[in-house]
């Protein structure tokens, strides 16, 4: 059950929900010790191979109970902000601490300072308005670049070289800025850019030729430099030689330490979605079944990206039938996609997603007051350990404190 790409057709003969599976309450996610580890393996290898640091993006995967078959591989984690700065520090104590955020507080950043090694600033004015108090905290302190080099394909909202874009300074900015306050630049140590969302090494390269252009003479005045995440590293068929190639030519040409915060590349293909049939129907020509998993709660990415998750069994030949697969919530749009099966699906079937550790436990929620699925994990041996249950107290407990 290991390597499933969503970017590819999934099938498995017959379709076989595996056993140790099989009596667990739906719908629920189950992460994969040993294609977890796999993937931890791999990034472990290039960090080892080319001299540079590797970060967990906990964006991307949250779940720390497994962050014990990372930690040899990674140097620490990476956060958006307060919650995940600490919890970061919290389950790999030792282990760096990096934080970016597009907006720092004022009443949280002396907390952050608590947590964090490494503060990257999204703007000169926030550079200008929290760096010189971390720095006086002993803390490593960064400015995010955007190089604008579009490498994406899509919408603009995972483009963050768009035009209008929040995320990162551009030179003209810098320019401005340092003219007005050349103090600016003795406060930085790094220089971060992220401009990448599931992509291949050729992309990473397009955009350090931008950075070599637009920044190249302020980056060989740092520290260190970090390429951000979007790598999608443990993908089968990434150009992992280019990709040390890259980091290779960083470190010769600047003569700094390099970073990567990958978060899908951690745990790609490593965790599943388990969902039970509820309703067959049909309406018009369009043959549904419902499932007791939401794509608006339970997979969020399938609506935002969009993309349509693997399923096992699932048959693509012509002659299969195509069903539409969609959530009990209210949301008409509420539909995680149309499969192809060798036969209906029917009442009390088990279905399972795959692909689905990423962006999933950490984006999920109860909408409807649907509840959130439980989290497993199955271990290398194939025995299953429960790691969450929750409950309508879950539910309740956000909204507000009366019992």
């Amino acid at each position: 059950m290991e390597g499933l790409d969503k970017r590819a057709p999934f099938t498995a003969a017959g379709g076989i929900i595996p056993p140790e599976f099989r009596n667990i309450k739906t719908p629920c996610y189950i992460l994969d010790e040993k294609a977890l580890i796999k993937n931890a393996k791999l990034l472990g290898k290039v960090a080892k191979e080319t001299g540079c640091k590797m970060l967990l993006a906990q964006k991307a995967f949250s779940n720390y109970d497994c962050y014990r078959f990372f930690e040899p591989y990674l140097a620490g984690t990476e956060a958006s902000g307060l919650f995940e700065a600490r919890l970061g520090a919290e389950e790999m104590p030792g282990k760096e601490v990096h934080v970016f955020c597009a907006g720092y507080r004022a009443d949280e950043f002396e907390e952050l300072l608590h947590y964090a090694d490494h503060i990257v600033f999204n703007s000169p004015s926030q550079l200008l308005r929290f760096g010189l108090m971390a720095k006086k905290a002993g803390k490593s302190v960064g400015l995010r670049i955007n190089p604008e080099c579009s490498t994406q394909e899509g919408h603009a909202i995972y483009d963050p070289c768009a035009p209008g874009s929040r995320m990162g300074t551009t030179r003209a900015q810098w320019d401005e800025a340092i003219l007005k306050n050349p103090e600016l630049l003795d406060l930085l140590d790094g220089i971060h850019f992220h401009t990448l969302c599931e992509q291949d090494s050729d992309d990473l390269e397009k955009t350090l030729a931008s950075v070599k252009k637009k920044f190249g003479d302020l980056v060989s005045r740092m520290k260190w430099i970090n390429f951000g995440g979007g790598h999608h590293i443990t993908r089968p068929g990434y150009d992992i030689e280019r990709l040390k190639r890259c980091i290779q030519m960083a470190k010769e040409e600047w003569n700094v330490e390099v970073y990567l915060e990958p978060g899908e590349a951690w745990a790609l293909n490593a965790g599943f979605l388990l969902t039970s049939v509820l309703d067959v129907l049909k309406n018009a020509e369009t043959q549904l079944a419902i499932v007791d998993a939401s794509a608006a709660c339970h997979m969020p990415d399938v609506l935002e990206m969009p993309y349509r998750p693997p399923l096992l069994g699932a048959d693509e030949r012509e002659e299969g039938i195509t069903v539409r697969l969609g959530g009990p919530t209210c949301l008409s749009g509420d539909v995680i996609g149309d499969y192809k099966f060798g036969q209906l699906p029917k009442y009390g079937d088990l279905l399972m997603f795959g692909d689905m550790a990423i962006y999933t436990t950490c984006k999920n929620n109860t909408f409807n007051g649907m509840p959130l699925p439980d989290i497993w994990l199955r271990q290398a041996d194939n025995t299953m350990v429960q790691l969450t249950d929750f409950d309508y107290t879950d539910f309740k407990g956000r909204l507000g404190r009366r019992r």
